[in-house]
């Protein structure tokens, strides 16, 4: 059994507009699965989906134990995805599951709760060019990847990014209509680690892209529990100091 990736997506923009759905037939996530499935070892994962409209979002306690890595896609219905969900998968976040948000799940309950932010940004869909740059080379997301990657038409996101500073930088974007962005953030939030990637609007074919494959595939490889911090123990009675207490 190789390591528990899920992949959530609303699976809305697939069903309600043609234009996506040609992009997307079997939604977003299929493609998203089947890159990595692509482009990974044998047996190195274990994938399946989750969408909005499943029972439980298709989050169910079973599903997030099994989960090592969740990516996270939302847009038109971040209101109904319900707060009980979200507070499992932040709990599951604290505890060493990996996450990764994509493009316009910056507005995720998930993700503004985990942040503390608000996570606002500017936008404009005209179907500009963006120039995504590694600002950190050698770092294990950005291995495999030039010195950018090019996408001939995307969303713009735009400065200023609500969210806390990131703990790495590991792209930032250039658009053609001249506006920059923060688009690939690195954090971590209890055990967790979480990363931010900023393409992926629904009307353009964006997670066909090799080179966003590329970095989706090194993103799951690095936000994986790595063991190596253990879950420290809170709330333990220490009965037998280290020192001796002078008035004990």
């Amino acid at each position: 059994m190789g390591l528990g990736i899920t992949i959530w997506n609303e699976f809305r923009h697939e069903k309600e507009n043609d234009a996506v759905k040609a992009i997307y037939p079997d939604g977003i996530h299929e493609v998203i699965r089947q890159g990595l499935d692509d482009l990974s070892d044998s047996g190195e994962f274990s994938l399946s989906c989750a969408t909005l409209d499943q029972p439980e979002h298709g989050l169910t306690p079973a599903v997030l134990q099994q989960t090592d890595v969740m990516l996270w896609w939302g847009h038109m219905a971040h209101d109904e995805v319900q707060d009980e969900i979200v507070e499992q998968v932040h709990t599951r976040v604290l505890e060493g599951m990996g996450l990764i948000v994509l493009h316009s799940a910056h507005y995720s309950k998930i993700f503004r709760k985990l942040m503390g932010t608000a996570c606002n940004l500017k936008w404009r869909a005209v179907g500009e060019r963006e120039r995504i740059w590694v600002t950190r080379p050698g770092h294990a997301i950005a291995r495999g990847i030039d010195t950018c990657i090019e996408l001939d038409s995307t969303e713009m996101y735009g400065e200023p990014f609500g969210i806390p500073e990131p703990e790495e930088q590991v792209f930032i974007s250039w658009f053609e209509g001249g506006e920059v962005f923060r688009s690939g953030c690195c954090w971590r939030r209890g055990q967790g680690k979480i990363f931010y990637f900023r393409p992926g609007h629904e009307t353009y074919p964006i997670y066909h892209n090799p080179a966003i494959r590329q970095v989706l595939l090194n993103a799951v490889r690095w936000a994986k529990p790595d063991g190596h911090n253990p879950e420290p123990r809170y709330c333990e009675n220490v009965r037998k100091p280290k020192e001796d207490i002078r008035n004990s």
